[in-house]
């Protein structure tokens, strides 16, 4: 059996050992991070805190957390990078990432075609090391985003 990278990742938040990018906001029952593989910035992960295959197995509670937070990141992105409405996304079919996770992209208005939809992924899969969004960037877009949805979720992190 494949372990599970987001596993990984979410141990090493809770060791407090994450950047800032890879530790927005930690609520319940799902973490937010800045992709980063992606030269596109803004790019958000909400991250399932337990590990389930299949968004039919989350709990109830899962669940009522997950459309609020889901609309706050996307709003959230809306207004850091300023681009007119997101992409939501969920696949966990990367060999390494089989763990419930949803991607939510900035979908600017001059994006280039062969980026529309699925396209969206050539932003992500494959991108040169030298394309990436740098760190700085990725803890500065963490801020903001964690300044518009704290308000909104009393007890997150």
């Amino acid at each position: 059996m494949t372990e599970c990278g987001s596993c990984e990742l979410l141990a090493r938040r809770d060791a407090g050992l994450a950047p800032l990018w890879d530790r927005m906001v930690r609520t319940a029952g799902w973490d937010v991070v800045h992709n980063n593989g992606t030269d596109l910035a803004g790019w958000l992960v909400l991250v399932l805190r337990r590990h389930i295959t299949s968004v039919a197995d989350l709990t109830d509670e899962e669940t009522a957390e997950f459309g609020p937070l889901v609309r706050a990141a996307s709003r959230a992105v809306q207004e850091v990078v300023g681009c007119p409405r997101t992409y939501v996304v969920q696949f966990s079919d990367h060999p390494r990432h089989r763990h419930v996770h949803v991607h939510v992209i900035p979908r600017h208005a001059d994006l280039p075609d062969e980026a529309h939809g699925p396209g969206i992924f050539r932003r992500h899969l494959g991108v040169p090391p030298d394309r990436l969004v740098p760190e700085t960037e990725r803890d500065r877009i963490a801020l903001l985003v964690r300044d518009r949805l704290l308000p909104a979720f009393p007890g997150a992190e």
